[in-house]
């Protein structure tokens, strides 16, 4: 049995309305679609998005239905694909996103040209009915790079600021050097330890242009949308981003831009808080200070003296007992 070129792992729970077009849009990137093998994670739905899935499996020979009986959750139903995944390649597609054809098929020659562990493209943001194209952070494309050199610097918007794993793909040797898998149990910010860690650890990488990846935007239901207790996962994914970094041998280097993402969260999460219930809003404040009190000396007030005023103001309210 021949070894499928790439593994596409696909988590979807309750997305009936949306399937078919992520599942079309695997059917458009090779002229063979039997180089791909397609890992659906149905993440215990109840309307039946399975069986939509399956409907494809004429079209995607290479289409394998894994069910989970109870939702597991984004990172986990991501995590169950990739183990059960065999290709050369791994790719990661939203049930509610979608590719141009072609997108998969320019990736896997981009990363076998460059010979890369990774590589990252840019995205087209769908909201409304409005495309707009968000480019990633490196304007170096189709050369390889050094993960390790795009984490900094700490006030730019780098490469670590875009975590989404849809964006791109891996080389399979990453998934079995325990690099690719996501801390299960996160309903939320899952992708922020991942990405740490690939910078970190891996040794090439490269953006590169291709066709497109489609990102649906602001959907009802999104966890993005919520201001439930899911929200407060940020803080167990820092504290894992901050386990990450204080291992690695230039954790003084690192850790300011660990500091930052983590403050300007932080604050974002505060400043929409008037939207969630009391006791979410006091989680979240303790789940900061605990945060922040886990941290070295000295790197929390650093970090809180480099934001900008308004932000600093916000915070500094929830952090005086801390500091």
């Amino acid at each position: 049995m021949h070894r499928p070129l790439i593994s596409v792992i696909v988590p979807a729970r309750d997305q009936a309305p949306f399937i078919a077009d992520s599942m079309t849009s695997l059917t458009r990137q090779f002229d063979d679609p039997s180089v791909m093998e397609i890992l659906l994670v149905d993440d215990g739905s109840t309307d039946g998005t399975g069986e939509l899935a399956a409907a494809y499996a004429g079209r995607l020979p290479g289409l394998k239905i894994l069910r989970n009986e109870q939702p597991a959750g984004l990172a986990a139903a991501r995590n169950r694909g990739l183990d059960a995944a065999t290709g050369r390649y791994i790719a990661f597609l939203d049930p509610d996103d979608w590719y141009a054809p072609g997108h998969l098929a320019r990736l896997t020659a981009e990363i076998h040209r460059l010979g890369v562990d990774f590589v990252r493209t840019d995205h087209i943001r769908h909201t409304d009915g409005v495309r707009t194209v968000h480019r990633a952070p490196q304007a170096r494309h189709g050369v390889a790079l050094d993960p390790r050199a795009d984490i900094g610097p700490v006030h730019a918007t780098t490469m670590v600021d875009y975590p989404y794993a849809p964006f791109g793909i891996f080389d399979g040797a990453l998934r079995d050097a325990g690099l690719l898998h996501f801390p299960d149990g996160l309903q939320t910010a899952e992708d922020r330890p991942w990405i740490w860690r690939l910078h970190l650890k891996a040794s090439s990488y490269a953006v590169v242009d291709a066709p497109g990846a489609f990102y649906r935007r602001g959907m009802p239901g999104s966890l993005s949308q919520v201001f439930d207790r899911r929200q407060l996962d940020f803080l167990r994914s820092y504290r894992e981003v901050f386990t990450l970094v204080g291992a690695d041998p230039e954790a003084e280097r690192f850790r300011p831009k660990a500091v930052r993402q983590f403050l300007a969260i932080a604050c974002h999460h505060v400043d929409r808080s008037s939207r969630m219930d009391r006791g979410v809003r006091r989680q979240l404040r303790s789940g900061i200070r605990d945060t922040v009190a886990g941290l070295p000396a000295g790197a929390a007030r650093a970090g809180l003296a480099d934001l900008d005023p308004k932000r600093r103001k916000v915070l500094t309210k929830v952090l005086r007992s801390t500091l």
